[in-house]
């Protein structure tokens, strides 16, 4: 790879411009060292995830700067899929064309799939131990409190005035009384924004997106990238188009594939269906799609338990990597349990694979089809508007999945409630935990009285819970 200061490779999306005393261009090598450190430390969810990226890229390396940060950023946010992840992608990509496009969000990925790998084969070999169990009796009241943080922190943003707080009520409403798919709701709000930035109505007028992300603010002008990316060569864009088309079809054939041999009643057809499905409908990150996997992997397949999904959600959480890397774990023991292999762990292994298989081959589809065209997508304000309306709506969704975390973490028992399209799940007044309920209030004080940090509320829950099982309160 060429110098910052010359001519661009020929893979090489732009060239840099400005000022000539810049940081000098890295090495694929060097770069590729780099996006392994952010996917060792990328633990947080992805405003976490996003801050560690800044701090290491604009701050430190000054390879990039905050105003093409923010703008990658915004238009990652267009697209289904996670955002942090993407945006790891679109900036590799930007450095070394395809290549480092892949590199980067590989990499992204990688440490939390085989961490989540190791920790589903050792749920299934000793969760049922008491110590294992405890541990994870104290995460289930911490990823409560987890939860409830991130509506507060998506609702303070998105809710900016009633029509979209009107959305966030009626999704909640929606999803919580009626079992209106997650799918359905994000179309209809998308829709919903569309039109009415169409309209010109000033409640959908869309707004810029993500604020300012780090502490230290570092001029485009200064960095290796400069302040504009010079025109994209003929031979970058058909290379960034080339590679989302094979990124489909690495996506949809085996799918295809799975379905035609298999057929629909297999459940290796199924996670490939679902979770196909997922990939295309993933906006508000990974809390609003774990609403409706959940209403599905329990409800629908019968995959694992809702207990199940809170552990799950805790091992997401205490990974590095993206959250969604907890449909992994559901992956897993959909294929374990159903699978009907001799080797149950095997089944589960290739469950787990093909899920994050079909959650990421689409976002790497996703980046390099859209990125010749960010400048484009990212000025549409009727498609920014949509995003801002399905982001209120995720908002009531999270909400439900709050309510749906909390009946099954406090209360031993729940009842569904039918009456017409009405579907409620109540819990059962005397079957409370008052252990649960307890540790949970506990998490809730720690977040949002204390301000602790995730890493040290999910800690402290996990030990509580062990410590409870010695003293013999936990069984």
């Amino acid at each position: 790879m060429t110098d910052a200061r010359s001519a661009p490779a020929p893979e090489q999306p732009g060239s840099p411009s400005g000022p000539a005393a810049r940081p000098a261009y890295p090495s694929l090598a060097e770069a590729t060292r780099t996006w392994a450190r952010i996917a060792l430390l990328s633990f947080g969810g992805p405003a976490g995830q996003i801050a560690v990226m800044h701090r290491i890229l604009v701050e430190e390396k000054r390879w990039i700067g905050d105003g093409r940060f923010l703008h990658a950023l915004n238009f990652c946010m267009l697209l289904p899929g996670p955002e942090a992840q993407q945006l790891a992608t679109y900036v590799g990509w930007l450095l070394h064309g395809t290549r480092g496009g892949l590199i980067a969000g590989i990499l992204f990925v990688l440490p939390g799939a085989v961490a989540i790998m190791a920790l589903s084969w050792l749920y299934v070999l000793f969760g049922d131990v008491g110590v294992v169990e405890a541990l994870f009796f104290g995460l289930k009241a911490a990823i409560l409190a987890i939860v409830l943080q991130a509506v507060v922190r998506i609702g303070s943003r998105a809710l900016r005035n009633d029509a979209m707080r009107l959305l966030a009520v009626l999704s909640f409403v929606a999803i919580f009384a009626f079992d209106a798919p997650f799918p359905l709701i994000v179309l209809t709000a998308g829709l919903i924004g569309y039109l009415g930035a169409r309209a010109g109505l000033p409640a959908f007028a869309a707004t810029g997106g993500h604020g300012a992300v780090g502490g230290v603010h570092v001029d485009d002008a200064e960095t290796l990238l400069g302040e504009e990316m010079a025109r994209m060569p003929p031979r970058a864009r058909r290379r960034a188009l080339g590679a989302g088309a094979a990124a489909l079809i690495l996506w949809l054939v085996p799918v295809a594939l799975l379905v035609l041999t298999l057929g629909r009643g297999n459940v290796f057809a199924e996670i490939a269906l679902f979770f196909s499905k997922m990939a295309v409908v993933t906006f508000g990150g990974a809390y609003a799609v774990l609403a409706y996997v959940a209403q599905e992997a329990v409800g629908t397949y019968g995959w694992l338990r809702p207990g199940e999904m809170l552990d799950g959600l805790g091992m997401a959480e205490t990974t590095p990597g993206p959250l969604i890397m907890v449909l992994q774990f559901v992956g897993f023991l959909g294929a374990f349990r159903d699978g009907g292999w001799d080797s149950a762990l095997l089944a589960g292994t290739l469950g787990g694979l093909l899920t994050t298989w079909v959650t990421f081959a689409p976002c790497f589809a996703f980046i390099f089809l859209g990125a010749p065209y960010m400048e484009r997508l990212r000025n549409n304000r009727a498609l920014s508007a949509a995003l801002s309306a399905v982001t209120a709506s995720v908002v009531g969704v999270i909400v439900n999945l709050a309510i749906w975390f909390a009946i099954h973490v406090i209360w031993h028992e729940v009842r569904r409630f039918e009456a017409g399209p009405l579907s409620l799940e109540l819990p059962v007044p005397g079957s409370i935990d008052w252990i649960a309920a307890a540790l949970s209030v506990l998490a809730l004080v720690a977040v949002f009285r204390f301000r602790l940090g995730m890493t040290t509320v999910l800690a402290g829950a996990a030990g509580l819970g062990i410590l409870l099982h010695a003293a013999g309160v936990v069984a």
